[in-house]
């Protein structure tokens, strides 16, 4: 199979750990890959993914090689891989536009970001130039206005856009709409973790309901160190995270909470957390007879890589829609990846979905 080629907007601690981990299961056995939904997945595997262009708005960062960008400060994701090679690709200059939040200037620079006197890149032509298929949005939470604008050099270069972040592109449908009339496919919004705070809290509320508990409330704090959760202490950069993190956990009933018995969202930057997410849940709720039942939960991961495989998934799915001409919002592998997909599927469902999709039974 040919190479899948992708383009890398925001070289932070979720690329680092994608880059590292296209490297660390280059070769390897198929039997001791962890992490994705196929080492095979539609006739695609990781090493066929080849990044070609990335882009960064770190001095630290900018015009170096995607090989020592990664391991940049502020980055302080887990090194796991630590011999990458020159990959021959040079982080280019972005625009920054809003990703970067004012009160990040009153942090060490090792925590937060630098930007670089540098004057933006032409984003579209160096996408035509390298022939990248498929942009990945890494920006900061937040970057409403940078969001669309990477989004947009997406369609005006030709290619499909995949956006990790709570920023609405894939579930809104003007948006939509520009992908499908360019014959573009698009994944969002915001990305699920592997294993992470989000698609716990979701089984769980999911096991609470079909076992006939009634769920009263319900809480999920977070806390960690890495510049994501320095972003996300300034509380208006946050809506959208909140809706999305909400969304993807009160889908999961048949009736919705009311808003005042569902808290969803980050608590605080602790810095020697790293990037290490702590996240604590709570569920109270009544089984048969109106009897109490309460549930409590602390999950420690690193977080990072937590998010890797499931993009690797995502872009072959995305790279199958290219090949297939299917334009749009991929709505299987959205509900399964995404936590706010333009339709929410249980999470059985939503891999159930994506495997006729792979298997070419359905076009999205």
């Amino acid at each position: 199979m040919k190479k899948i080629k992708i383009a890398i907007v925001g070289v932070g601690n979720c690329a680092s750990a994608l880059i590292q981990g296209l490297e660390y299961y280059k070769g390897i056995k198929e039997d001791e890959v962890i992490g994705l939904m196929y080492n095979d997945l539609g006739g695609y595997r990781l090493e066929d993914i080849q990044v070609v262009a990335a882009f960064d708005i770190d001095k630290r960062k900018v015009g170096k090689d995607l090989r020592d960008a990664v391991f940049s400060q502020p980055n302080c994701t887990k090194i796991f891989c630590k011999n990458l090679p020159n990959f021959g690709v040079k982080v280019m200059m972005g625009n920054v536009l809003d990703g970067v939040a004012e009160h990040m200037k009153d942090y060490p620079h090792e925590r937060t970001f630098v930007v670089a006197n540098d004057t933006p890149c032409d984003v579209v032509k160096v996408l035509k130039d390298v022939g990248a298929e498929i942009v990945l949005n890494y920006l900061p939470v937040g970057s409403q206005l940078a969001t669309e604008y990477y989004a947009q050099c997406a369609i005006d270069a030709g290619c499909a856009f995949v956006n990790n972040i709570p920023i609405f592109i894939a579930s809104d449908e003007t948006w939509q709409k520009r992908f499908e009339e360019r014959g573009l496919p698009v994944v969002g919004d915001d990305i699920k973790s592997q294993l992470g705070a989000t698609i716990v809290h979701r089984v769980l509320t999911k096991l609470f309901n079909d076992r006939g508990v009634k769920i009263d409330r319900t809480y999920q704090l977070n806390t960690g160190g890495n510049t994501d959760f320095l972003n996300m202490l300034n509380r208006e950069r946050l809506a959208s995270k909140k809706i999305s993190k909400t969304r993807a956990v009160q889908s999961q009933l048949d009736i919705p909470l009311d808003p005042e018995n569902i808290h969803i969202g980050p608590s605080d930057y602790v810095p020697w957390q790293k990037d290490n997410k702590v996240c604590f849940i709570r569920i109270e709720g009544r089984k048969f007879g109106d009897v109490p039942l309460e549930l409590e939960l602390r999950l420690s991961v690193e977080d990072s890589p937590n998010s890797a495989g499931v993009v690797i998934d995502v872009i072959r799915c995305c790279k199958l829609a290219l090949d297939r001409r299917i334009s749009g919002p991929l709505i299987s592998i959205s509900s399964y990846a995404m936590k706010y997909p333009p339709i929410q599927f249980s999470d059985f469902e939503a891999k159930k979905r994506v495997n006729d999709f792979i298997e070419g039974k359905t076009d999205r």
